[in-house]
């Protein structure tokens, strides 16, 4: 089996998960609780205007050696402790989102292909297809978002729930990998 002969689950695949990925995130509640408004917003954004866009730490530290200032270990007891993305200025253009979002489905439609194509028999069964392609696309939708939660404050209840959204997308990646292969 070829990478280039599982095109079809690739871009069927894509196009399910990103169809599925955006009826999670516009119709279905459990994300929206995920971002909540600061007390004082208009503060929080008068105090980051001016920042170009980027990712931030507060307090910052530049090397593990300034962990040890006594000035430093009273910033982080004393709070917060943030890790802020600041993205361009201007209404959210959601084409260009959509159009990132649906090249990752088929980068990841093509990951799931390769490893496929690579570990299945020509002939193989559809459960055998299915279980390498869920797989790997559980994998690939899904565990990136733990190193957030361990290291970044991200709640684990966000991370478990983005678990819930790689499951079915692996479901229907697996599927479709297994159906078209």
């Amino acid at each position: 089996m070829s990478i280039m002969s599982l095109w079809q689950p690739i871009l069927a695949s894509a196009v399910i998960v990103f169809f599925a990925s955006a009826a999670i995130w516009t119709v279905l509640p459990w994300h929206k609780p995920d971002w909540r408004k600061t007390q004082d917003e208009e503060g929080v954004r008068s105090a980051l205007r001016g920042l170009s866009p980027g990712q931030y730490s507060v307090p910052h530290c530049t090397d593990a050696s300034g962990l040890n200032e006594p000035e430093m270990q009273q910033k982080f007891k004393d709070g917060p402790v943030a890790y802020i993305t600041v993205a361009p200025s201007g209404v959210l253009e959601m084409g260009p989102k959509m159009g990132m979002m649906f090249a990752y489905t088929v980068l990841i439609g093509i990951v799931c292909a390769y490893v496929v194509s690579r570990t299945a028999a020509p002939d193989a069964e559809y459960l055998t297809i299915f279980r390498i392609s869920g797989t790997v696309a559980f994998v690939a939708y899904g565990m990136a978002f733990v190193q957030d939660s361990v290291w970044f404050g991200r709640p684990w209840s966000t991370t478990m729930k983005t678990f819930l959204d790689a499951l079915i997308y692996s479901l229907l990646t697996g599927g479709v990998f297994g159906w078209l292969s």
